[in-house]
Protein backbone atom coordinates (compact mmCIF):
# COMPACT_ATOMS: atom_id res chain seq x y z
CA UNK A 1 0.00 0.00 0.00
CA UNK A 2 1.09 3.57 -0.63
CA UNK A 3 1.49 6.07 2.20
CA UNK A 4 2.14 9.80 1.94
CA UNK A 5 3.95 12.32 4.15
CA UNK A 6 2.81 15.89 3.52
CA UNK A 7 5.24 18.76 3.94
CA UNK A 8 3.95 22.28 4.54
CA UNK A 9 5.26 25.76 5.27
CA UNK A 10 2.28 26.85 7.33
CA UNK A 11 1.60 30.51 7.94
CA UNK A 12 -0.31 32.63 10.41
CA UNK A 13 -3.77 32.42 8.74
CA UNK A 14 -5.79 29.41 9.88
CA UNK A 15 -8.19 29.28 6.91
CA UNK A 16 -5.36 29.45 4.37
CA UNK A 17 -3.48 26.66 6.11
CA UNK A 18 -6.56 24.44 6.18
CA UNK A 19 -7.15 25.03 2.48
CA UNK A 20 -3.55 24.11 1.63
CA UNK A 21 -3.72 20.99 3.82
CA UNK A 22 -6.89 19.85 2.07
CA UNK A 23 -5.34 20.40 -1.36
CA UNK A 24 -2.25 18.40 -0.39
CA UNK A 25 -4.38 15.57 0.98
CA UNK A 26 -6.17 15.51 -2.37
CA UNK A 27 -2.78 15.34 -4.08
CA UNK A 28 -1.75 12.42 -1.86
CA UNK A 29 -4.93 10.53 -2.68
CA UNK A 30 -4.49 11.18 -6.39
CA UNK A 31 -1.02 9.63 -6.10
CA UNK A 32 -2.63 6.45 -4.78
CA UNK A 33 -2.01 6.88 -1.05
CA UNK A 34 -4.34 5.03 1.32
CA UNK A 35 -2.90 6.79 4.38
CA UNK A 36 -1.56 10.35 4.53
CA UNK A 37 0.08 12.26 7.38
CA UNK A 38 0.17 16.02 7.95
CA UNK A 39 2.90 17.87 9.89
CA UNK A 40 2.85 19.28 13.40
CA UNK A 41 1.06 22.65 13.58
CA UNK A 42 -0.16 22.25 9.99
CA UNK A 43 -3.07 24.50 10.91
CA UNK A 44 -1.09 27.42 12.34
CA UNK A 45 2.44 28.71 12.79
CA UNK A 46 1.53 31.86 14.72
CA UNK A 47 3.39 35.10 15.26
CA UNK A 48 3.75 34.11 18.93
CA UNK A 49 3.67 30.82 20.79
CA UNK A 50 0.43 31.78 22.53
CA UNK A 51 -1.36 32.39 19.19
CA UNK A 52 -2.52 28.77 19.26
CA UNK A 53 -4.64 29.50 22.35
CA UNK A 54 -7.08 31.53 20.26
CA UNK A 55 -7.86 28.61 17.92
CA UNK A 56 -7.91 25.82 20.51
CA UNK A 57 -10.74 23.34 19.90
CA UNK A 58 -12.70 20.93 22.05
CA UNK A 59 -12.80 17.25 21.04
CA UNK A 60 -15.15 16.74 18.10
CA UNK A 61 -15.76 20.43 17.49
CA UNK A 62 -14.10 23.16 15.48
CA UNK A 63 -13.00 23.95 11.92
CA UNK A 64 -9.68 22.10 12.09
CA UNK A 65 -11.21 18.79 13.13
CA UNK A 66 -14.09 19.34 10.70
CA UNK A 67 -11.66 19.75 7.79
CA UNK A 68 -9.71 16.62 8.73
CA UNK A 69 -12.85 14.50 9.14
CA UNK A 70 -14.35 15.75 5.88
CA UNK A 71 -11.13 15.15 3.95
CA UNK A 72 -10.85 11.60 5.26
CA UNK A 73 -14.49 10.87 4.42
CA UNK A 74 -14.65 12.56 1.03
CA UNK A 75 -11.30 11.21 -0.16
CA UNK A 76 -11.71 7.73 1.34
CA UNK A 77 -8.36 8.19 3.09
CA UNK A 78 -6.79 7.41 6.45
CA UNK A 79 -5.55 10.78 7.75
CA UNK A 80 -2.96 11.22 10.49
CA UNK A 81 -3.88 14.79 11.28
CA UNK A 82 -0.53 16.29 12.22
CA UNK A 83 -1.27 18.25 15.37
CA UNK A 84 -3.81 20.84 16.40
CA UNK A 85 -4.34 22.81 19.62
CA UNK A 86 -6.92 21.23 21.91
CA UNK A 87 -8.27 22.75 25.11
CA UNK A 88 -6.27 21.80 28.21
CA UNK A 89 -7.01 21.63 31.92
CA UNK A 90 -4.36 24.21 32.83
CA UNK A 91 -5.35 27.85 32.19
CA UNK A 92 -3.38 29.49 29.38
CA UNK A 93 -2.35 26.14 27.94
CA UNK A 94 -3.42 23.76 25.17
CA UNK A 95 -2.75 20.13 24.34
CA UNK A 96 -0.70 19.50 21.20
CA UNK A 97 -2.94 16.78 19.82
CA UNK A 98 -2.77 14.33 16.93
CA UNK A 99 -6.05 12.81 15.72
CA UNK A 100 -6.24 9.89 13.32
CA UNK A 101 -9.31 9.81 11.05
CA UNK A 102 -10.71 6.75 9.30
CA UNK A 103 -12.05 6.84 5.71
CA UNK A 104 -15.59 7.20 7.06
CA UNK A 105 -14.56 10.45 8.79
CA UNK A 106 -14.63 9.04 12.32
CA UNK A 107 -11.84 9.87 14.77
CA UNK A 108 -10.01 6.56 15.31
CA UNK A 109 -7.36 7.73 17.81
CA UNK A 110 -6.14 10.72 19.78
CA UNK A 111 -2.61 11.28 21.06
CA UNK A 112 -1.47 14.27 23.14
CA UNK A 113 2.25 15.05 22.79
CA UNK A 114 4.08 13.84 25.89
CA UNK A 115 7.57 15.35 25.63
CA UNK A 116 7.74 19.15 25.43
CA UNK A 117 10.62 20.79 23.59
CA UNK A 118 12.95 23.23 25.30
CA UNK A 119 16.06 24.63 23.64
CA UNK A 120 18.38 27.60 24.19
CA UNK A 121 21.68 27.99 22.37
CA UNK A 122 21.96 31.70 23.12
CA UNK A 123 20.46 32.68 19.75
CA UNK A 124 17.27 30.61 19.61
CA UNK A 125 15.00 29.94 22.58
CA UNK A 126 12.00 27.61 22.72
CA UNK A 127 9.98 26.37 25.67
CA UNK A 128 6.78 24.55 24.73
CA UNK A 129 5.82 24.13 28.37
CA UNK A 130 4.88 27.81 28.52
CA UNK A 131 1.68 27.19 26.57
CA UNK A 132 1.40 23.41 26.10
CA UNK A 133 0.16 20.92 28.67
CA UNK A 134 1.89 17.56 28.27
CA UNK A 135 0.04 14.35 27.56
CA UNK A 136 0.64 11.31 29.72
CA UNK A 137 -0.04 8.11 27.77
CA UNK A 138 1.38 6.44 24.65
CA UNK A 139 -1.22 5.75 21.97
CA UNK A 140 -1.27 3.22 19.16
CA UNK A 141 -4.10 2.39 16.81
CA UNK A 142 -5.05 0.23 13.85
CA UNK A 143 -5.27 2.11 10.56
CA UNK A 144 -5.48 0.63 7.07
CA UNK A 145 -4.81 -2.77 8.60
CA UNK A 146 -1.57 -1.53 10.17
CA UNK A 147 -0.56 -1.16 13.79
CA UNK A 148 0.41 2.52 13.96
CA UNK A 149 2.36 4.12 16.81
CA UNK A 150 1.72 7.82 17.34
CA UNK A 151 4.31 10.38 18.38
CA UNK A 152 5.07 14.05 17.75
CA UNK A 153 8.32 15.88 16.97
CA UNK A 154 10.41 16.04 20.20
CA UNK A 155 9.07 12.60 21.21
CA UNK A 156 11.51 11.29 18.59
CA UNK A 157 14.37 11.70 21.06
CA UNK A 158 12.85 9.27 23.57
CA UNK A 159 13.25 5.66 22.37
CA UNK A 160 11.47 4.31 25.44
CA UNK A 161 8.20 5.75 24.08
CA UNK A 162 8.48 3.59 20.98
CA UNK A 163 9.41 0.50 22.99
CA UNK A 164 6.26 1.09 25.00
CA UNK A 165 4.20 1.42 21.81
CA UNK A 166 5.55 -1.91 20.60
CA UNK A 167 5.25 -3.76 23.91
CA UNK A 168 2.08 -5.66 23.03
CA UNK A 169 2.89 -6.11 19.34
CA UNK A 170 5.44 -4.46 17.05
CA UNK A 171 4.32 -1.33 15.25
CA UNK A 172 4.12 -1.65 11.48
CA UNK A 173 4.29 2.12 11.10
CA UNK A 174 5.47 4.91 13.39
CA UNK A 175 4.17 8.42 12.72
CA UNK A 176 6.25 11.49 13.64
CA UNK A 177 4.60 14.78 12.56
CA UNK A 178 7.08 17.53 13.31
CA UNK A 179 8.17 21.15 13.13
CA UNK A 180 11.87 20.55 13.84
CA UNK A 181 13.99 23.68 14.05
CA UNK A 182 16.53 24.10 11.26
CA UNK A 183 19.36 24.03 13.81
CA UNK A 184 18.45 20.72 15.45
CA UNK A 185 17.02 19.14 12.32
CA UNK A 186 20.20 19.61 10.30
CA UNK A 187 22.15 17.49 12.78
CA UNK A 188 19.63 15.04 14.25
CA UNK A 189 16.41 14.61 12.23
CA UNK A 190 17.36 11.89 9.74
CA UNK A 191 19.68 10.20 12.24
CA UNK A 192 16.89 9.82 14.80
CA UNK A 193 14.23 8.76 12.30
CA UNK A 194 16.41 6.02 10.86
CA UNK A 195 17.38 4.86 14.35
CA UNK A 196 13.74 4.56 15.41
CA UNK A 197 12.97 2.60 12.24
CA UNK A 198 15.88 0.18 12.73
CA UNK A 199 15.49 -0.44 16.43
CA UNK A 200 11.73 -0.99 16.16
CA UNK A 201 11.88 -2.76 12.79
CA UNK A 202 9.06 -0.53 11.60
CA UNK A 203 8.30 1.84 8.78
CA UNK A 204 8.45 5.50 9.84
CA UNK A 205 6.41 8.28 8.27
CA UNK A 206 7.66 11.76 9.18
CA UNK A 207 5.60 14.69 7.88
CA UNK A 208 7.31 17.97 8.65
CA UNK A 209 7.18 21.71 8.35
CA UNK A 210 9.89 22.74 5.93
CA UNK A 211 10.89 26.28 5.08
CA UNK A 212 10.81 29.92 6.13
CA UNK A 213 7.53 30.84 7.82
CA UNK A 214 5.70 34.16 7.98
CA UNK A 215 6.60 34.43 11.67
CA UNK A 216 10.31 34.36 10.78
CA UNK A 217 10.95 30.83 12.00
CA UNK A 218 12.78 28.40 9.73
CA UNK A 219 11.97 24.69 10.00
CA UNK A 220 14.15 21.86 8.74
CA UNK A 221 11.67 19.96 6.58
CA UNK A 222 13.06 16.77 4.99
CA UNK A 223 9.75 14.96 5.29
CA UNK A 224 10.52 11.33 4.69
CA UNK A 225 9.41 7.73 4.74
CA UNK A 226 11.90 5.21 6.11
CA UNK A 227 11.73 1.42 5.83
CA UNK A 228 12.40 -1.02 8.71
CA UNK A 229 16.01 -1.54 7.53
CA UNK A 230 16.66 2.20 7.90
CA UNK A 231 16.54 2.98 4.18
CA UNK A 232 15.08 6.37 3.25
CA UNK A 233 12.49 5.57 0.59
CA UNK A 234 11.47 9.14 -0.21
CA UNK A 235 12.31 12.62 1.04
CA UNK A 236 11.58 16.27 0.29
CA UNK A 237 14.15 18.74 1.56
CA UNK A 238 12.26 22.03 1.67
CA UNK A 239 9.02 23.58 0.54
CA UNK A 240 5.48 22.33 0.26
CA UNK A 241 4.90 18.90 -1.25
CA UNK A 242 3.85 15.27 -0.93
CA UNK A 243 6.26 12.38 -0.35
CA UNK A 244 4.89 8.97 -1.37
CA UNK A 245 6.32 5.47 -0.85
CA UNK A 246 5.19 1.88 -0.74
CA UNK A 247 4.69 0.16 2.61
CA UNK A 248 5.29 -3.54 1.97
CA UNK A 249 4.18 -6.04 4.66
CA UNK A 250 6.45 -8.66 3.09
CA UNK A 251 9.42 -6.36 3.64
CA UNK A 252 8.46 -5.97 7.29
CA UNK A 253 8.29 -9.72 7.72
CA UNK A 254 11.59 -10.24 5.91
CA UNK A 255 13.48 -7.78 8.13
CA UNK A 256 12.05 -9.27 11.32
CA UNK A 257 12.73 -12.80 10.17
CA UNK A 258 16.32 -12.31 9.05
CA UNK A 259 17.29 -10.29 12.16
CA UNK A 260 14.85 -11.19 14.98
CA UNK A 261 16.07 -8.43 17.30
CA UNK A 262 12.64 -7.74 18.75
CA UNK A 263 12.43 -11.37 19.90
CA UNK A 264 15.90 -11.08 21.46
CA UNK A 265 14.99 -8.25 23.84
CA UNK A 266 15.84 -8.91 27.47
CA UNK A 267 15.09 -5.60 29.20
Amino acid sequence: MKIAAIQMVSGTALDANLARARALLEQARAAGAELAALPEYFCLMGEREDAKLACAETPGQGPIQAMLAAAARELGLWVVGGTLPLVADAPGHVRNTCFVYAPDGAAAARYDKIHLFRFDNGREQYDEGRVIEAGAAPVGCTAAGLRVGLSVCYDLRFPELYRSLGAAAPCDLISVPAAFTYTTGEKHWELLLRARAVENQSYVIAAAQGGRHANGRRTWGHSMIVDPWGEVLACQAEGEGVVVAELDPARLAQVRRQLPALAHRVL
